[in-house]
């Protein structure tokens, strides 16, 4: 009986949160279309999420390039097909590991941040003064949050895409000696915009993603401090979680939609 009680206790709570978010979600989207906040407002959030995550996003994006080379390097080698590195690299990187990783370092940067920043504000009842104002909170507090992560997602995805695919072509050509010449030509032979334009859609979302569930798991935090750690730990694991699923959906349908029309 104890057992039923907590499953259904638990069922009730997980359906109280998706109707929960799915109004901040609503609430969103009813502002963005309706007025933004100021400027004011809206900067600080795009240089915290966007301009201070470019270091973080610089290293993942060089290192991760780099080591993919030294991993095809070593298996392409053995047939002779050293040039094909490139598209190889591009690809993965554009595509899949990209977006990813940038979004993953968005979350444990950024995404906790959010989290424990709005978290305190519950549990020192700051977001309550704001609605006694007259306010709306999702306005001034989740909005500017949630776009910045889902609109400077992409582009710090290119930019880790920039520096993923120099990291990689520099330790294929400088360190293994590629001929240069011919892992360009091989690069642009075989990789098309469509890769490019499929990595910043799922960039897209995963910042979406990011910014919707760090809002949702610090607006609605209980419990004092650690109600705010919980809320912090919460909100990263679900946001690599999200990433992980997303990245499987969109993957699908993109590659779907390639094939239906464009092969």
């Amino acid at each position: 009986m104890t057992l039923n009680g907590g499953i259904i206790s638990d069922l009730v709570e997980s359906l109280r949160g998706a109707g929960r978010c799915t109004l901040m979600v609503r609430r969103t989207f009813y502002w963005i279309f309706r007025k933004l906040p100021s400027r004011r407002i809206m900067l600080p959030q795009f240089y915290q999420i966007g301009v201070a995550t470019i270091p973080v996003v610089a290293l993942t994006g060089a290192f991760t390039g780099m080591v993919l080379t030294v991993q095809t390097y070593y298996q392409f080698n053995k047939l002779g097909i050293e040039t094909m590195i490139g598209p190889v690299v591009f690809t993965a990187v554009v595509q899949q590991l990209g977006p990813v990783l940038t979004a993953v370092m968005l979350a444990g940067r950024v995404g906790a941040a959010i989290t424990a920043e709005l978290g305190t504000m519950a549990v020192t009842e700051q977001i309550d003064a704001i609605k006694t104002l007259g306010l709306d909170p999702i306005k001034y507090l989740v909005l500017p949050r949630f776009l910045a992560a889902t609109l400077l997602t992409p582009i710090l995805t290119l930019y880790s895409d920039f520096v993923g695919i120099i990291g990689g072509w520099s330790v294929a050509v400088l360190g293994y000696g590629v001929n240069s010449h011919y892992y360009w030509q091989n690069t642009l032979a075989y990789v098309t915009t469509y890769d490019i334009v499929a990595g910043l859609v799922k960039a897209l979302f995963f910042g979406a993603a990011v910014g919707i569930i760090s809002c949702y798991k610090g607006f609605y935090t209980e419990g004092g401090a650690e109600g705010v750690g919980r809320a912090t730990t919460s909100s990263t694991v679900a946001s690599f979680v999200a990433i992980l699923m997303l990245n499987l959906f969109l993957t699908i349908l993109l590659n779907t939609i390639y094939i239906i029309f464009f092969e």
